[in-house]
């Protein structure tokens, strides 16, 4: 059961621990990293919530996981939540932690969609858009390829959204047609 409250407390006080160990860069990839292994293997994250599977079992798996890929401040991390019980929030506290660095750095988080890859001279000219009108110092772009937009583009980021996509314009012109609205201008 997802519980954002716990993770965002558990996130916090591991970047509380790596900024005072001056580590954050290192557990902020470590942390990536095992976002992307969560991401990878639903039975990962199905065998961190097993309640029926022991501790023991948890951190001899978490122990490989971790071998040579992390750091010690995530692996004695990775150990306390097994020992609390808490080792089912892991994905989550992973979402928290990358969260809270973003925000402790500044950096602002834009999604753009389009129908087909975005090429680099567009993808260049949004993010710099984003920082002259956002005041924002640094963006990052991750964009997503949606053919069912048909076209144009849809730019997300900050809870607000921007929808110049064909299938948007299409649904706008179906809507005025199935409301009569062009058969009242003509009469």
């Amino acid at each position: 059961m997802p519980n954002p409250r716990l993770a965002a407390r558990y996130a916090k006080a591991l970047i509380d621990l790596s900024i005072e160990q001056g580590q954050l860069e290192k557990v902020y990839k470590d942390v990536l990293y095992l976002k992307s292994v969560f991401q990878n293997s639903r039975e990962l994250v199905n065998f961190l919530n097993n309640p029926v599977i022991t501790s023991d079992q948890k951190l001899q798996v978490v122990k490989v996981l971790d071998s040579e890929k992390t750091g010690e401040i995530t692996k004695s991390f990775n150990r306390l939540l097994i020992r609390k019980g808490r080792e089912n929030y892991l994905p989550e506290i992973a979402e928290a932690f990358i969260e809270q660095y973003k925000e402790y750095k500044g950096i602002y988080t834009a999604t753009l969609t389009t129908a087909i890859p975005a090429s680099d001279d567009v993808k260049n000219a949004i993010i710099s858009r984003i920082k002259r009108d956002g005041h924002m110092k640094e963006v990052e772009l991750v964009c997503v390829v949606q053919e069912n937009i048909i076209g144009g583009f849809i730019l997300e980021g900050n809870g607000k959204r921007i929808d110049a996509s064909v299938a948007y314009d299409l649904t706008k012109i179906k809507n005025r047609f199935l409301t009569n609205e062009f058969i009242y201008r003509f009469r």
